[in-house]
């Protein structure tokens, strides 16, 4: 299966240029899935500690425009994350958008509340739900960002058979190591195929971004980052190598 992971700037002029690119890229490639960073469509609402109703409706509403143009990307099936309302109150949630129909999987549960990423401030926490959601590759399990330091739920996922870690992202820069080195051993507990996404360059602030998508495999291996000159990474990938991980170290240890 063909997969594309990216990394995406955040002010709206230069995301608009950046989508076109992504799009050119996984039309070219004939992608099969693309994964999308953490909230991709908005400047970073949890920058600031002052919530707002308005400016959390501006970020629905650009999302819902991105998302009506996610054919734009061929047949690919398309994974994130967005900013949506759930019985008037504000959530982050994970989704599949596959063959036009979007799919939720779950709301963000773990939360950063500090300076910069005033998250838990802005929108509240999911029911601790950690499903594997359907997708081409076989079972997804969801780990949006902060989620991915939570251990258990990569396991969890594995046993249930996930053939993808997903971990849509919003990091900086100095941190970069440490998220790789989260998303490897999300890989190695579930033995599966473990990707992320996530924001790039420098917002408007001067905030430099993480960017460092991957593409790692079921023991660990990292087959593809994305960079600021690489933006886009697609990777070939087997997914029976991820079946077949699970019965191999350390999946088949009971706990």
């Amino acid at each position: 299966m063909l997969i594309t992971v990216c990394e995406l700037p955040d002010p709206p002029d230069q995301l608009t240029d950046a989508w076109g690119r992504l799009v050119a890229h996984v039309v070219d490639r004939n992608s099969e899935l693309v994964l999308l960073p953490e909230m991709p469509f908005h400047p970073w609402l949890a920058r600031s500690d002052q919530p707002s109703d308005a400016a959390w409706a501006q970020a629905i509403a650009d999302h819902d425009a991105y998302q009506s143009r996610f054919a734009e990307l061929g047949a690919a099936t398309v994974i994130g994350s967005r900013p949506v309302l759930v019985d008037g109150h504000r959530r982050n949630e994970a989704f599949v958008w596959l063959e036009g129909h979007y799919h939720p999987a779950h709301h963000k549960y773990y939360l950063p509340d500090e300076e910069g990423w005033w998250e838990a401030t802005w929108y509240g926490r999911g029911d601790k739900t950690f499903l594997a959601a359907p997708s081409p590759a076989g079972p997804t399990g969801m780990l949006v960002c902060t989620e991915v330091w939570f251990t258990q739920h990569a396991r969890d996922y594995g046993k249930q058979g996930a053939t993808l870690i997903a971990t849509p992202r919003a990091s900086e820069w100095s941190s970069r190591d440490a998220w790789l080195a989260g998303g490897r051993a999300a890989a190695v507990m579930a033995g599966a195929f473990s990707l992320s996404s996530n924001r790039g360059g420098r917002d408007d602030t001067g905030l430099r971004w993480g960017g460092l998508g991957w593409v790692v495999d079921p023991d660990g291996a990292v087959l593809a980052t994305t960079s600021e000159d690489a933006p886009f990474a697609t990777v070939d990938v087997d997914i029976d190598d991820a079946i077949e991980a699970k019965g191999t170290y350390p999946r088949y240890v009971k706990d």
